[in-house]
């Protein structure tokens, strides 16, 4: 079957895409963040400190106080204990024998699928079965077969676990089907334990379209009268099984027409494309009641329709999210560009809980790291979006407490980047705290796509409106944002593109931006020689196009590195462009800030006096003048515990006296404003790096952003906030 997902996605984006107007109304109640817990602080004690660890699927006690979760590159389960939520603490992990894949909590004990298969083609696992106050293992059963996901029946009775017997993607480009098929294991639970021997594997072949001798069941889930809905993603196929294993209904997953889609991975944020018959092919499944059930439409073999989409328990389509969820993504800043190709921002986990008397649908952006909360109904209603860990793969909803768990699985930590985390959020009387920045849509009901906000200024005039520019991420859309900060979320209200003879302008890194008083714009770009992209200053007319390039000068460039121009502001006739790190030239712990008179065209500098870092490098990444200073934004390139310098600095403008370049240069002094890390901890995630655009508006007011690097290895988390009147206005 297809289905056409058009008029369920307009519907649901004039409700839920309305997203900054939405997020401006007064919230009864709202989910914010309230800790992150890096899962590496459940690391054995002598386990190297960069050691991999994955937070993936996630389940809690009956009591709400334990979090047990998945953690397949350990090869662990982990423990968390959030009797306090707002300070979670470590309780260990259990070696489990092999990769567990699959977590499900009865009362005390968690039952968990553990992957041992010595190959694709001989597939083994076991459940295994955790005293969670004693973290002993207790008991197993065999699975005949490689393990995914695991429930359990509502009432404790029977716990099912879905055989995936997974493909070899590196088989015959991982066509299937592959041999031997998967199966749903259903295990009756007798007095909490499990009954091994009265275990039924229930078959699932011959009943899907596409390879049906081999079914890859990937996710299950069981409703109050103790039916098994599974999902099988690569035979694009859902089935409905009762507790003995008999087939109850079954009905492809179907496909859906895509317009007004990005489909390209090409440096820019489009939604001009379409994709035709693209099948849904659903990851996670998740019960709404006894009749209903909704997927997320991750897609893995041939699809993936980037929604979500509830279904009647026979086979009935009650409501497809079409591109909506995608676009609320995309206008939170959080779309992967990287997977335009692919499956976009990626749906791929799920939970549903009530709170309150509501039910709640948690949708789980994977790639855009996002959380996108909905209220169920007749068109579910998009409540708000959750800031979330790299990779949010698995949730739990602890309704007795009011609080929602995610278990984010990337670990970058060998790349100097965050760790695996799992975040904690409470139903607070309280406005959403996240998103703090958003677009709208374009003339043809498109989002305004954007990322990587980096250098910052604010309108001469009109107090709260702000110019933002995006970094080289965005390398074939280069753009100044217009952003009025008087709203909340703040929302950008113009997308200009930077062009040269009309077109995108190429070999650009934007770093910084400033006014030119003629209602254009100087432009600062951070130039690398290995990608031939020059370090240089632009002067753009007001829509953008480029009037005139100027070249840092030779004596300059000699002693150049990757690391140059990151803001630039304007005093007089005066641009004073910020440097972010030492060059060759520089002695160590000094940084340039540069001066081009647009007047003489004469070059200067003074030298800047950086904190000495205690871990990586230390940089600057603004520079903006005010009254009688100007303020640098000075960072470290830590993020998490290890981030320790955030900071505004001021320099009188008395001392902003440049000398020739090849000489001795002045030294000025600074000033602490204000440390950000106070500021970047109040949302309750890990500490980002990059706090990148600072601005001060007509009325004083300081305006600070932070730089998401296009969702690449990060989170996808901008934030955008007033630290009010600045000092001195």
């Amino acid at each position: 079957m297809t289905h056409r997902a058009f008029g369920a996605a307009r519907l649901s984006l004039t409700a839920a895409l309305m997203c900054g107007a939405a997020m401006t109304q007064a919230h009864a109640e709202a989910f914010n963040r309230i800790a992150s817990f890096p899962v590496n602080l459940n690391l054995p004690e002598g386990a190297e400190a960069l050691t991999e660890t994955s937070a993936e699927i996630i389940d809690v006690t009956a009591d709400g106080m334990t979090l047990i979760y998945t953690d397949s590159p350990l090869g662990v389960v982990g423990m968390v204990d959030i009797s306090d939520p707002a300070n979670p603490q470590p309780r260990g992990a259990i070696m489990v024998d092999g990769e567990p894949t699959g977590v499900a909590v009865v009362g005390q004990t968690a039952f968990a699928g553990v992957n041992t298969s010595e190959s694709y083609v001989a597939p083994s696992g076991y459940l295994a079965v955790i005293d969670v106050a004693t973290g002993a293992l207790t008991k197993s059963c065999d699975l005949s077969g490689q393990p995914d996901s695991v429930a359990a029946a509502k009432d404790g009775s029977f716990l099912a676990v879905a055989v995936e017997n997974e493909r070899d993607e590196d088989l015959n480009d991982g066509e299937i089907p592959q041999l031997p098929a998967g199966h749903v294991a259903i295990v009756p639970l007798t007095g909490g334990a499990p009954d091994c021997a009265a275990m039924v594997l229930a078959d699932v072949t011959g009943l899907s379209a596409i390879a049906p001798s081999d079914p890859e069941p990937e996710f299950v889930d069981i409703n109050g009268l103790g039916e098994i809905v599974v999902t099988l993603q690569e035979n694009n196929h859902l089935v409905v099984l009762d507790r003995t294993g008999a087939v109850l209904s079954h009905f492809s997953a179907g496909a859906v027409d895509l317009e007004n889609v990005d489909t390209e991975e090409e440096g820019a944020l489009t939604f001009d494309g379409a994709l035709q018959a693209v099948a849904r092919e659903p990851d996670s499944v998740k019960w709404l009641d006894d009749d209903r059930f909704v997927t997320a439409n991750e897609g893995d073999y041939n699809g993936g329709s980037r929604g979500f989409t509830i279904w009647s328990k026979t086979g009935e389509v009650l409501y497809d999210s079409g591109l909506s969820f995608e676009y609320a993504v995309a206008q939170a800043g959080h779309y992967p560009e990287e997977r335009s190709g692919n499956k976009g921002a990626e749906p791929e986990g799920l939970e549903v809980d009530v709170f309150n008397g509501a039910t709640h649908i948690f949708v789980m952006s994977e790639r855009g790291s996002l959380i996108g909360v909905y209220a169920d109904g007749e068109t579910p209603e998009l409540l708000q979006l959750l800031p979330s860990g790299i990779a949010p793969e698995g949730g739990v909803a602890v309704p007795s407490r009011g609080l929602f768990v995610t278990a984010n699985e990337a670990d970058l930590g060998e790349d100097g980047a965050a760790r695996s985390h799992v975040m904690i959020y409470q139903l607070q009387d309280a406005e959403p705290a996240y998103p703090t920045l958003v677009s709208g849509m374009d003339e043809a009901g498109r989002p305004v796509g954007w990322g990587a906000i980096s250098g910052m200024v604010a309108d001469a005039e009109t107090p709260g409106r702000i110019y933002a520019v995006n970094d080289s991420f965005y390398a074939m859309q280069p753009t100044i944002f217009e952003i009025d900060a008087t709203q909340k979320p703040a929302r950008i209200v113009r997308a200009i593109r930077v062009t040269r003879e009309g077109q995108p302008a190429q070999k650009l890194d934007l770093e910084g931006v400033t006014l030119d008083g003629n209602g254009g714009f100087w432009l600062a770009s951070e130039g690398r020689s290995d990608r031939l992209i020059p370090h240089a200053l632009y002067h753009v007319d007001a829509k953008g196009e480029i009037r005139r390039e100027i070249a840092f000068p030779p004596e300059l460039l000699a002693g150049e590195t990757r690391f140059g121009a990151e803001g630039v502001t304007m005093v007089g006739d005066t641009l004073w462009i910020a440097i972010q790190r030492e060059w060759k030239d520089d002695p160590k712990g000094f940084v340039k800030l540069l001066a081009y008179d647009t007047k003489s065209k004469e070059w200067g500098a003074v030298r800047y006096p950086l904190e000495t870092p205690g871990t990586g490098w230390m940089g600057l990444s603004e520079i903006t003048a005010h009254g009688d200073a100007v303020y640098i934004v000075e960072r470290d390139n830590q993020i998490g515990a290890n981030a320790a310098v955030k900071r505004l600095y001021s320099v009188p403008l008395a001392q902003m006296t440049p000398a020739p370049l090849g000489g001795e240069l002045p030294v000025v002094e600074k000033t602490l404003v204000r440390d950000f890390i106070p500021d970047l901890a109040s949302w309750g995630g890990y500490i980002v790096d990059k706090v990148e655009g600072f601005a001060i508006d007509a009325d004083g007011v300081g305006y600070v952003s932070t730089d998401n690097d296009g969702v690449d290895d990060s989170s996808g988390e901008t934030f955008f906030w007033s630290i009010g009147p600045v000092a001195g206005n």
